[in-house]
């Protein structure tokens, strides 16, 4: 079972940079995408149907802004689109895709770059997800959180902790959060292969970020523990450029 979750930054833009030949080149069984920036009928999705998939998408109010969706070879239980929070709803941040033995939250978390509000909007938000999260887990025990999160968590997570040290993505309060996560049963799919720096899945567009490796991991395929038997393996595809972000590649046991 394979699972990719990928911030596109825009679909109909990754489209038409060749997202389609990769996605058949890659072949996972579910793809999450963040940030879609569109409507479900703004797309043509017959290349995606002729390869297996059915999607699933939670548009936001505001067009060409946020959203989520997914594509999976897999018919799903059940779907929810939204935490059943207004705010966040209205922002097309949540899926959750239940299967039969585990289920995919696919979330887009908010930045609180563009500002002090913005800032407030994503502690809350926080606060929010946490108890909305704990209250899944009371129904479902396997559960993967995938997503854009706009958090590192520790210093190797980020080219620079200490000039982004005030920076919003790396706050003390917002990475004292993903371990509070972690501490609640979590594990970081990526992190329980790979213990090593400079792995990223955001550059910034500016000054060759990119180029020089000069990045942020901020997208994450969280996993509960009882899932930890099925982990086999998890990649950061650094090398796919459709977007400023990269996907990430979980690979579960059957």
């Amino acid at each position: 079972m394979k699972i990719i979750s990928y911030n596109v930054n825009g679909i109909r833009s990754v489209i038409s940079k060749g997202f389609i030949d990769w996605v058949k080149a890659v072949d996972s069984d579910i793809i999450c995408l963040q940030e879609v920036k569109a409507d479900i009928d703004q797309i043509d999705l017959s290349p995606f149907t002729e390869m297996g998939y059915t999607p699933f998408w939670f548009s936001a109010r505001k067009k060409g802004y946020s959203g989520v969706a997914i594509f999976s070879k897999h018919m799903p239980v059940s779907v929810t689109l939204g935490c059943g929070i207004d705010c966040y709803d209205l922002e097309g941040r949540v899926i959750r895709f239940d299967l039969k033995d585990f289920s995919i939250i696919n979330t887009y978390m908010p930045s609180g770059s563009s500002g002090d509000s913005r800032q407030s909007f994503k502690m809350q938000w926080l606060s929010d997800f946490e108890e909305y999260i704990r209250q899944q887990r009371k129904l479902i025990e396997n559960i993967i959180v995938c997503g854009d999160y706009n958090i590192c968590h520790q210093s190797i997570d980020i080219h620079n902790p200490k000039s982004n040290a005030n920076s919003s993505g790396f706050l003390p309060e917002e990475r004292e959060w993903i371990s509070k996560f972690l501490n609640s049963g979590f594990i970081d799919s990526f992190r329980y292969f790979n213990q090593e720096p400079h792995h990223y899945t955001w550059w910034s567009y500016r000054a060759g970020a990119r180029l020089k490796n000069l990045g942020w991991r901020i997208d994450y395929q969280m996993v509960t523990q009882p899932l930890q038997a099925r982990l086999k393996r998890c990649v950061i595809l650094s090398d796919v450029k459709f977007s400023d972000h990269c996907p990430i590649l979980l690979e579960l046991h059957s």
